[in-house]
């Protein structure tokens, strides 16, 4: 199932609680955090994530759980849900660009779960390069080019380095795409985001990019 699927099928609970969520684009919210992974030897070995899902999207994910009360679910619990959400992102290359000179392959996901706190779903998954990497500059992008989910960086920490060599540097240009411009997107017929419509590539508008640079 293609993450876009996952998320209609989702999004038809959700229709009754957010009003204008079949109209509007973007569907799904995500704040991201992630961590750059290194070696011993300074080599880039992957990505690791957590990406907290909107309230909406959350609720409707949760329908049909079987947890002991709504404010606690066990990873347990969650895994199955974990599993389809992780399986529906390759197909969308887990959203995730990882760059030195030319784009990095991944190897499938791992050590992925999700945990429920303050009604918010966050999921948690690993993303090893299939073969690690030495470089001086590293780039990561993390967008949706249909908008279909918007995609923020959190405001605070939202990328660390983990065994970095000393002396890296994270640089994130967060001037892409301001709260105006999201507003005018949203205001877009839904038409225009299907292929051929005006706003079918709208999502690489809003991407930040992330910058690590090491001596």
């Amino acid at each position: 199932m293609s993450m876009r699927r996952l998320f209609g099928f989702l999004l038809v609970a959700a229709m009754t609680l957010v009003a204008g969520a079949a109209s509007a684009h973007p569907h799904v919210w995500i704040t991201a955090t992630s961590e750059l992974l290194y070696a011993e030897d300074g080599s880039v070995t992957g990505l690791r994530h957590a990406w907290t899902f909107d309230d909406a999207f959350s609720a409707n994910a949760m329908q049909g759980l079987g947890g002991k009360s709504k404010a606690a679910y066990t990873r347990e619990e969650l895994a199955p849900l974990a599993q389809t959400q992780v399986e529906s992102l390759k197909d969308n290359a887990y959203f995730t660009f990882l760059r030195v000179g030319e784009r990095l392959p991944f190897a499938e996901p791992v050590d992925y779960f999700f945990d429920y706190k303050d009604d918010h779903l966050t999921l948690h998954f690993t993303l090893p390069l299939k073969t690690p990497v030495k470089a001086k500059t590293v780039r990561l992008t993390i967008f949706d080019r249909s908008f279909f989910i918007d995609f923020r960086l959190a405001k605070e920490h939202p990328v660390k380095l983990v065994g970095a060599p000393a002396g890296c540097e994270v640089w994130l240009r967060r001037s892409a795409g301001d709260d105006r411009d999201r507003k005018l997107v949203q205001d877009a017929s839904e038409d225009t985001f299907k292929e051929g419509g005006a706003n079918v590539a709208v999502g690489l508008l809003f991407i930040v990019p992330i910058e690590v640079e090491c001596p």
